[in-house]
């Protein structure tokens, strides 16, 4: 299967131009002042966004039909990379409103319109929410996986909107790197669907007597970590979670400084609680009590 290629602003944005501009992918015109067009090129490598926008707006004015795409995508370029997302929005709709050819660019601008309306999402400015919603449906894999993973991030509205795209990207996708991120965002939103089976909530093991010595045989390599976590006084979980185990070991390893802080204050030294964990016998439960009185049980599972 090919491989979906996400956008990336550090590699991508250096592909992407020398696609765009290399020749071959942008059609201007030969009676384009070429003199402008090499000024507006080396100013946005340059990374001189306000100088290079009005460059590209001079080449625009003197394009014409299919020759004022491509310049008009840089342009909402330069507005982005100067900060000025509601401007870039509009001068995104402006390229798209041509019908470009160019399938890249369009992806490009349709990604780039994703990742504005996510930034003013988090900035509380929630007015262009639709441009998220409709790109959970685009025809465009990488605008969709895009647009899935952007809102994960957000809020519990906005990530559960993504749960689909998620699931989708967990059962047909192959690339390691984007299976992971879409874990990342379906154990914030839909966690059962890590589960072995997904309507399954296994219940916690029995604690082993104290003092039983574990059965001989074979060695038991876990490949599921179970957390439940229970209100004060509950019976029945508030939390339910099931992750493979490796991916609840990237998780462990990338907690912040401030969450292993709060593992030593509970007196689990986190360079040593990942081991502790994967050595727990069928029986065996980290039990961990909550500043509020919550109880987190942690075991692990074949």
């Amino acid at each position: 299967m090919t491989r979906v290629s996400l956008r990336s602003r550090s590699a991508g944005i250096l592909l992407m131009t020398a696609l765009a501009l290399g020749g071959s992918g942008v059609p201007v015109s030969a009676q384009a002042d070429a003199e402008r067009l090499s000024t507006a090129k080396t100013l946005f490598f340059d990374r001189k966004y306000a100088e290079a926008r009005q460059a590209w707006e001079g080449v625009r004015a003197s394009a014409k039909g299919v020759e004022a795409e491509a310049p008009t995508y840089w342009v909402a370029r330069c507005s982005e990379n100067l900060g000025e997302s509601e401007r870039a929005l509009r001068e995104y709709d402006a390229f798209l409103a041509l019908r470009p050819k160019d399938r890249a660019l369009v992806d490009e601008a349709r990604t780039s319109r994703v990742s504005l309306a996510a930034k003013l999402y988090k900035a509380g400015n929630k007015g262009h929410v639709p441009i998220l919603r409709d790109a959970l449906s685009s025809p465009s894999r990488t605008v969709r996986y895009y647009a899935a993973l952007q809102m994960s991030g957000l809020d519990a509205d906005m990530g559960r909107l993504a749960v689909p795209v998620l699931r989708q990207i967990l059962d047909q996708e192959k690339d390691a790197d984007l299976v992971d991120r879409a874990k990342l965002g379906l154990m914030r939103w839909d966690p059962s669907a890590l589960s072995p089976t997904a309507s399954a909530i296994p219940p916690a093991p029995a604690r082993a007597p104290a003092g039983t010595a574990p059965r001989p045989g074979r060695v038991r390599e876990a490949h599921w970590v179970h957390v439940r976590i229970t209100e004060k006084g509950g019976t029945k979980p508030k939390v339910s979670i099931n992750l493979p185990l490796g991916l609840a070991e990237m998780l462990f390893k990338s907690l912040p400084d401030d969450a292993k802080a709060d593992l030593r204050r509970e007196g689990y030294d986190p360079e040593t609680f990942w081991e502790r964990l994967r050595k727990l016998g069928p029986s065996e439960i980290i039990s961990i009590e909550g500043d509020d009185g919550e109880r987190i049980q942690i075991w692990t599972e074949e």
